[in-house]
């Protein structure tokens, strides 16, 4: 029974009105109201605001309607995690919902905000406009003072006499009124109440043997940053034969490797760098040029593309040879201020000949850079005879390098490291340097070969 969960409910007024007690407050013939301290928590004694626990495991869940004292008192069918569905159109309207307790006049009132649409339960999302039978987001607008009473609960978690499952009251919101989350029902066991933390339980009206919980907080919970980019926003599909793009790449050229003790020299040349065939086509070549014995290119989106957090996606395949060093990776654009390895660097992609099929996925920056960098590696068959993706995931929280669905690496991000500016690509192959090693003498040529690259945010 995975039913459920969110786009808030509709916008509610809810009145809650308490019957006087017969009691008196020491003589005085002011009525004493025993749910006094249930209201104070509600409304901190004039307003409160509550939203659901969306960090919590468990803030919307799904039980049994059970005499089992041993599951009858949460979600023992199924429990949202942390945020489950913040990025899913279908169910994600729940965290819209802001429940606000004001208490004024005698009289506890609760408004319930969700942006006009609320999560129906499956079971009745089609008496509501939707289709199906798994849990959807309608629009919905509950308007009107809603007058709730409290009462003592009759639940089987009541019953069991189980210290600390319950407080023992219910509320019950008049005219249909409901908490956040469509389930046919308007009357909710308060299971727990603090000063900042709710929990409430509520039978499904159409399935008396179920039930649903709810948790809210008064601290607005923040979602963790998404890791699921799906915006487009920049690519090259090497579509065009002939020179790369000039308005996307430009070259990097010459000998060195810029201190790695690479052998090759860069250049510009259809030799070494052409799109054809719908790919892009970098060519390392044992070929002598002004002193260095082999050529490739290394191709740079510097000053043309840059971007900050989103996920980038290259479907590649690489060259073969002891001593060639193909790279997909990206540079802070700012480096020309903040010498590397200040400006940072996000290795998506290294392989070495020497070590074939190893895929390296690695972070540099001050403290960990060259032979000290942040980094890991795992074994990727046919990487030299097949396309394979390599992607990397990059937000406030952290930075994961991937080879298909193989998490190669993931560093925690946080504001001590430079990960929170723009960076561009780099794609390129170098011959033997630090990393590369020794040269197979028997090289003549080989290719990276890239079907396409993608940026998404």
């Amino acid at each position: 029974m995975k039913k459920h969960f969110y786009k808030a409910v509709a916008f509610c007024a809810v009145v809650i009105a308490f019957a006087g007690c017969s009691s008196n407050d020491g003589g005085s013939g002011t009525p004493a109201d025993p749910n006094q301290e249930l209201i104070n928590k509600l409304s901190g004694g004039s307003s409160r605001t509550w939203y659901w626990a969306a960090g919590e495991t468990g803030h919307l869940a799904f039980g049994d309607n059970s005499t089992n004292n041993g599951i009858n008192f949460y979600g023992n069918i199924d429990q949202a995690a942390p945020f489950e569905y913040v990025d899913n159109p279908q169910t994600g309207c729940l965290y819209d919902n802001t429940l606000t307790f004001n208490f004024q006049g005698g009289e506890l009132k609760l408004t319930v905000n969700n942006s006009g649409s609320t999560l129906f339960n499956g079971g009745y999302v089609t008496s509501n406009g939707g289709t199906g039978t798994t849990d959807s987001c309608l629009p919905y607008a509950a308007t009107g003072a809603k007058t709730v009473t409290f009462s003592d609960s009759d639940s089987y978690v009541a019953q069991s006499g189980v210290t600390g499952r319950t407080t023992g009251k219910a509320l019950t919101i008049a005219n249909g009124g409901f908490m956040g989350y469509f389930a046919g029902q308007s009357t909710y066991e308060i299971l727990s109440l603090t000063n900042t933390r709710m929990t409430v339980r509520a039978i499904i009206g159409n399935d008396p043997s179920k039930a649903v919980y709810h948790t809210f907080t008064t601290t607005q919970p923040t979602p963790p940053a998404s890791e699921n980019f799906t915006n487009l926003v920049w690519s090259d599909e090497f579509n065009t034969p002939g020179a790369p793009d000039p308005a996307k790449w430009s070259y990097n050229t010459g000998a060195g490797g810029w201190g790695n003790n690479e052998q090759q020299y860069y250049t510009n040349s259809a030799e070494n760098v052409v799109v054809a065939d719908g790919k892009l086509v970098i060519t390392a070549k044992k070929q002598t040029l002004n002193g260095s014995p082999y050529t490739s290119a290394r191709l740079v989106s510097d000053g043309k593309y840059s971007f900050k957090y989103g996920r980038a996606v290259i479907r590649a395949k690489l060259p073969t040879g002891a001593g060639t060093w193909p790279a997909i990776w990206m540079l802070g654009q700012n480096y020309t201020t903040a010498a590397w390895p200040s400006c940072g660097e996000i290795d998506i992609m290294e392989h070495v000949g020497n070590q074939q099929n190893r895929i390296f996925g690695t972070l540099h920056y001050p403290g960990h850079f060259g032979g000290s960098a942040n980094g890991n590696s795992a074994i990727i068959p046919n990487v030299s005879t097949d396309f394979h993706e390599y992607s990397v995931i990059w937000n406030t929280d952290v930075i994961k390098m991937y080879a298909g669905d193989v998490l190669i690496h993931s560093v925690t991000n946080d504001p001590s490291l430079p990960f929170d500016h723009n960076f561009f690509f780099i794609l390129n192959i170098a011959m033997g340097g630090n990393f590369g090693g020794n040269i197979d003498p028997n090289f003549t040529q080989s290719s990276l070969e890239i079907d396409y690259i993608r940026v998404y945010q």
